[in-house]
């Protein structure tokens, strides 16, 4: 009679092992799900590509200031392009030099996403909104549109090794 509670006792033990390694084997699982996230930084360097030549045009630094990113032309690729202006630009970036020239403003981070904040157009001059994603490690979505992001042009930039 003894039997019994001991083949209960052993079943319960072994039931409880088989859960202790199914909940370590979850958790392992789980743990491995947030470490292989993708989690690519838009800070660095970026070829930026003409639309209409498909030919890189810039090198654009991606960089944070404050809490909120920016971008920069810090070299321009097309030596007839070195010493051109923003003639079409208004404010304060009217005729500066595109070398030199902040051409993302104030973006915030959004879960993968930066938003919130204006990419300028040199050649037209035209300010617009903005978001930028990475879409890999070295190849960043740039998004710039007009009212809602339905409207607007997406460029793809490549990152500078």
């Amino acid at each position: 009679m003894h039997a019994a509670p001991q083949k209960l006792a052993a079943s319960i033990r072994a039931k409880n092992s088989a859960m202790k390694k199914f909940f370590s084997f979850a958790a392992t699982l789980l743990l491995m799900s947030f470490v292989n996230v993708p989690n690519h930084s838009v800070i660095g360097k970026w070829k930026t590509i003409d639309d209409e030549s498909g030919k890189p045009i810039s090198i654009v630094e991606i960089y944070e200031h404050s809490g909120k990113v920016y971008g920069k032309v810090v070299e321009i690729l097309d030596p007839k392009g070195k010493g051109r202006a923003c003639v079409n630009c208004s404010g304060p970036d009217k005729n500066k030099p595109i070398l030199g020239l902040t051409v993302i403003k104030g973006l915030t981070k959004e879960g993968n996403e930066y938003t919130n904040g204006k990419i300028l157009d040199p050649k037209s001059g035209k300010l617009y909104k903005c978001y930028i994603t990475c879409e890999s490690a070295d190849k960043l979505k740039v998004r710039g549109y007009i009212g809602v992001s339905m409207i607007g042009r997406t460029q793809y930039w490549y990152r500078v090794k």
